[in-house]
């Protein structure tokens, strides 16, 4: 119909704009019995508006149809109330409804539209009911729906227009589809429609012909509806099926995005099938031979291979060397030469490089690659380099308690142990003799390819004093030193050749004397007689007392005297203090 003025639904109701008047019960069953009122009636007194009449077109205006129903008046009838041109024609025959039996000016209004409402709805009483389905076109948006043209214009509310979200109504508008009736409101002469349900009866009854048919291993086509973190649900005509992130591709992907989009055909395999459930998993990758399967045929232990880093991780890099296959370069395979803690130091995402399989793990799904292996691993003949007993010159890298860490070759580090600083001096730690940065020259000691270490030593350079010492310091011997140590129990002397002897308290002197300071002090210059060796704990004991009994006390007395004086220096300076 034209022109028709728009229609709101609120739940229950559609605000019409056409308010009958009828009141007699008798006579609207006889409406709906066909038993209408027509126009042979010659009294119009006895008509009561809302009865439908035969009438003859008379003339046509530019407003109005003018239509004869065998009052004593002709009635007007808008022309905007005639759906159909064909219908307005002179002599033409017409059904209209008596909507005032005068006005205000003497006038019969009659209503065209409101009669074919009137004729519409008396189908609806006779053909239609409740849960019966029609067959309609949508016509307009209103309010909270659409209005439907099934006989009779009726409401299609939005929530029972489709089974699935509505981005736009405007894509049904014109189109005819099946709706079932939900309401029908008698009083208020309404139908409510909904596509929903029939779209749902029509999804469950195909769900539960295909949870019949479908089986594993059968090949589907479904469409993409909802894209999660864990995967994809597809609509497979009917029936909803989960396609998992791990059945999409072969290869590592972080999100079902990256291959897929709402709305994308697939054509995916059934892998298993709950019939108590309503569950199908689905599978995009097996569709396809997997690579996994001749992998340690393809990649034996040793093979060199090319590939792409696609991924960085604190642990190492990951690598794909075919579509499907992924390797993992671990952080400890990726340089001989230094310790990579972050992947990202020797390797970037998109870099191309080329790598050794060190193994596989084909049921994990695992491929072990190393690429500081496709490169010269200098610890391969690092005992031909450096032979035990070379002197090289090496950068002190770094110090410890027990040691110093030296630098050979880019890759090659070395252990200067503590023991092995000096021959002579006893050395705490290696800051007393050695920094960070220094060059020295030492000696190898040692080299042990498969455990990649190497020792060194500076003491190694020179000769070992102790060896000889009973050559160069026999016992009986005369030597001569600085006291560096004051103890209670004696005075270490550091000789002429860097090797520290004591003197006991016993043999500073044949003289009763209080303390060792009383003979001697740190920093004096004293000669001393070799009284014990002992080569192999580096011990080397020292008598002043033998030195001047050898000398037949020559120096004994001066000895004596120099002592005897300095303690009566220390006694005038005490009492000159006290004096004052």
């Amino acid at each position: 119909m034209s022109k028709n003025p728009q229609h709101t639904w609120n739940e229950s109701k559609i605000v019409d704009d056409v308010s009958y008047q009828q009141t007699d019960a008798e006579l609207f069953k006889a409406l709906l019995e066909g038993q209408s009122s027509n126009n042979n009636i010659e009294d119009s007194t006895a008509l009561i508006p809302g009865t439908i009449l035969k009438g003859r077109i008379v003339e046509i205006t530019k407003d109005h149809v003018v239509v004869d129903v065998g009052l004593k008046s002709e009635g007007l009838v808008p022309i905007e109330e005639f759906s159909d041109p064909s219908n307005v024609v002179l002599d033409g025959e017409v059904e209209v409804l008596l909507d005032q039996a005068e006005d205000d000016n003497g006038q019969i209004v009659l209503s065209r539209e409101k009669a074919e409402r009137m004729r519409q709805w008396e189908y609806i009483l006779e053909h239609c009911e409740e849960g019966s389905i029609v067959k309609g076109r949508v016509l307009r948006k209103v309010k909270g729906g659409l209005m439907v043209d099934i006989g009779m214009e009726a409401f299609l509310p939005g929530s029972q227009i489709d089974n699935k979200r509505i981005k736009n109504l405007d894509e049904y508008l014109g189109r005819t589809y099946e709706f079932k009736i939900l309401k029908i409101n008698i009083e208020r002469k309404n139908v409510v429609v909904s596509r929903r349900e029939l779209l749902e009866a029509e999804r469950i009854s195909k769900k539960a012909e295909l949870l019949e048919n479908i089986k594993e291993g059968d090949v589907r086509d479904g469409i993409v509806k909802n894209i999660t973190d864990f995967g994809v649900f597809l609509d497979l005509d009917g029936i909803d099926g989960l396609l998992h992130i791990t059945d999409m591709t072969w290869k590592r992907i972080k999100h079902p995005s990256e291959m897929v989009q709402l709305g994308q055909k697939l054509e995916v395999m059934i892998l298993s099938v709950d019939r108590e459930k309503g569950r199908v998993a689905l599978g995009l990758k097996q569709k396809e031979s997997n690579p996994w399967d001749q992998i340690e045929q393809k990649y034996p232990p040793g093979t060199r291979v090319k590939g792409k880093i696609v991924n960085l991780l604190p642990y190492g890099a990951f690598i794909e060397i075919e579509p499907g296959i992924e390797g993992l370069i671990h952080v400890s395979e990726m340089s001989w030469v230094k310790n990579v803690t972050d992947p990202s130091e020797v390797v970037k995402k998109g870099d191309d490089v080329e790598a050794v399989v060190l193994s596989v793990q084909k049921e994990e799904g695992k491929i072990s690659l190393g690429i500081k292996q496709a490169e010269h691993n200098p610890w391969d003949d690092v005992e031909k380099r450096y032979p035990v007993g070379t002197n090289v010159k090496a950068e002190i890298r770094s110090l410890t308690n027990y040691g110093a860490f030296v630098e050979l070759e880019p890759g090659v580090e070395g252990l200067i142990h503590i023991s092995d600083l000096s021959w002579i001096k006893k050395v705490s730690h290696p800051s007393e003799v050695l920094r960070k940065g220094d060059v020295v020259d030492a000696c190898i000691l040692s080299v042990d390819r498969d455990s990649k270490k190497i020792t060194l030593g500076v003491k190694q350079l020179s000769n070992n004093p102790w060896e000889s010492i009973e050559k160069t310091m026999p016992v009986g011997s005369l030597v001569k030193g600085k006291v560096t140590k004051i103890t209670a129990f004696g005075a270490f002397v550091e000789l002429d050749s860097g090797i520290e002897g004591l003197i006991h308290v016993t043999e500073l002197s044949d003289q009763t004397f209080g303390k060792v300071e009383d003979v001697v002090s740190k920093g004096d210059d004293v000669t001393a007689k070799v009284i014990k060796l002992d080569p192999e704990h580096k011990k080397i004991a020292l008598s002043i007392k033998e030195y001047l009994i050898d000398q037949n006390h020559t120096s004994h007395d001066d000895i004596i005297l120099t002592s005897n004086k300095r303690k009566k220096k220390s006694s005038e300076k005490d009492r000159e203090d006290s004096e004052d």
